[in-house]
């Protein structure tokens, strides 16, 4: 829908679709009763890259997808198409584990970088995947102090191939206005997410998963996912949900859906792409505590996103992705920001979604081998490359439980039955995401206006209470 008087196409899902096409149709939703080997309930990236790799693996397996609306309706239709190795909780698992069982955690990501870019050549998926890396910038003396930590940080877990940059060497790269520095990886690339799910649900229906859309699951137990049309008993049940887990019996408290919004601008003249930069067609983000998240898209746009409103109380979830007129005023005061010479250009599109925050902000991999019980998940935010990953992993989990392989590298890994406590019941709940999100907005812009080289306090306290200091 659009947004009276602006031309802002306001919804409708995302953008994405809103380039590639709706489903032209939903495919058939469960007809009864019936049983499987693997029941897996979530057709976003999670879902299907797992019954991706277990049928690869085992073909003989009987694997069911059961998926609400239509695959990748949630955030794997909707995300910033930031392919890349960030991995949510890698410093906890550190500190749990110890610093070589995070190193392996983070190549492990770093590798999945190249899986996914592999497995969708490989699948004839054209998802406008390009390999430029990921840059983030930093344009306060404080974002910059916290741009070298991060990159020195980034060096002692492995990745050796990541650059330093300063103010002019950024401008080379992006012309990001009031940049005084950044840092580079190459373990990063941009694509289009809605065609990396359309063609990974169409292969895994290839290699002969059942895929059962318009089929919501209201309830999972050991051995049984519960729809209104029937019920799936399988020997694995494998909750992909990711900012949808809230919905389910019993899991209101799980993950917080954590809300997401973007706006993508109209195409840019070759005189604009000029006065920006951006050739290399990195992704790009900032040092800032509210940070933002930005792409150049295939078609010559800039695409970008940021927290907005970012949490509804009770756990709801939207259904169509309308963002309201106030984040999509901020999330353009970014970009001109960011880009002064785009001051008129105007916004063509703005929509939202959500994902998935654990208690502890650390994604996990778990199968309980006594319920047969599985799931993945809890990427805040990164789970375009990670929800590749946390299927392999579970794909490995589950053949090792049904006798079909052994303990692997990616078994062994730190997330893998990591287990965090529940978020707190409401009000408590809604007021500390909604003062947390605050507390950063104004730690922002206190160290924008003081230019002092130390993080704001207020951030500090910030992180303690979401549970990430």
């Amino acid at each position: 829908m659009s947004s009276p008087g602006s031309g802002v196409v306001n919804g409708g899902i995302s953008y994405w679709y809103a380039d590639d096409g709706l489903p032209a149709t939903v495919r058939e939703p469960l007809a009864g009763d019936t049983s499987a080997d693997v029941v897996i309930v979530g057709g976003g990236y999670t879902g299907l890259w797992t019954a991706y790799y277990l049928k690869k693996a085992a073909p003989f397996l009987r694997i069911t997808v059961l998926e609400q609306r239509f695959c990748g309706y949630g955030a794997s239709g909707r995300n910033g198409g930031w392919l890349y190795n960030g991995v949510a909780g890698r410093d906890r698992y550190a500190s749990l584990h110890g610093h070589e069982a995070a190193v392996r955690l983070q190549r492990a990501m770093n590798d999945t970088v190249d899986e996914v870019i592999r497995v969708a050549a490989a699948e004839g998926i054209d998802a406008d995947v390009h390999r430029g890396g990921v840059l983030e910038v930093a344009c306060t003396p404080a974002q910059a102090a916290r741009l070298k930590a991060f990159h020195e940080a980034e060096l002692a877990f492995g990745e050796k191939d990541r650059e330093l940059y300063g103010a002019r060497e950024t401008a080379e790269r992006i012309r990001v206005a009031g940049a005084v520095g950044s840092t580079w990886t190459p373990h990063g690339a941009r694509l289009h997410p809605v065609k990396l799910v359309k063609g990974l649900a169409a292969a895994v229906e290839r290699l002969g998963v059942r895929v059962h859309e318009s089929t919501p699951v209201t309830e999972i137990g050991p051995r049984r996912a519960v729809t209104p049309y029937g019920t799936v008993r399988a020997s694995h049940v494998l909750r992909c949900t990711e900012g949808f887990t809230a919905s389910l019996k019993g899991q209101r408290r799980t993950w917080l859906p954590m809300n997401s919004s973007m706006i993508a601008t109209e195409p840019l003249t070759d005189e604009q792409w000029e006065s920006v930069g951006w050739a290399g067609r990195e992704t790009l983000g900032d040092m800032a505590h509210a940070y933002m998240y930005a792409q150049r898209t295939a078609d010559g746009r800039i695409a970008l996103g940021g927290r907005g409103v970012p949490y509804r109380f009770g756990s709801r979830t939207d259904n169509d992705g309308t963002t309201q007129p106030a984040t999509v005023e901020a999330l353009r005061e970014i970009l001109v920001r960011f880009f002064p010479a785009l001051a008129g250009l105007r916004i063509e599109h703005a929509w939202s979604g959500v994902l998935g925050v654990p208690r502890d902000w650390c994604a996990t991999v778990t199968l309980d081998r006594s319920t047969g019980l599985g799931w993945a998940g809890g990427y805040v935010g990164s789970g375009v490359a990670t929800a590749n990953l946390a299927a392999r992993t579970l794909c490995d989990l589950v053949l090792h439980d049904s006798g079909q392989g052994g303990r692997t590298d990616l078994t062994d890994l730190p997330w893998v039955n990591h287990r965090v406590r529940r978020w707190e019941p409401e009000p408590l709940r809604w007021l500390g995401v909604r003062g947390m999100y605050a507390v950063y907005r104004e730690a922002d812009r206190r160290e924008q206006a003081t230019h002092r080289a130390d993080s704001s306090r207020l951030a500090r306290i910030a992180d303690r209470v979401a549970g990430r200091g």
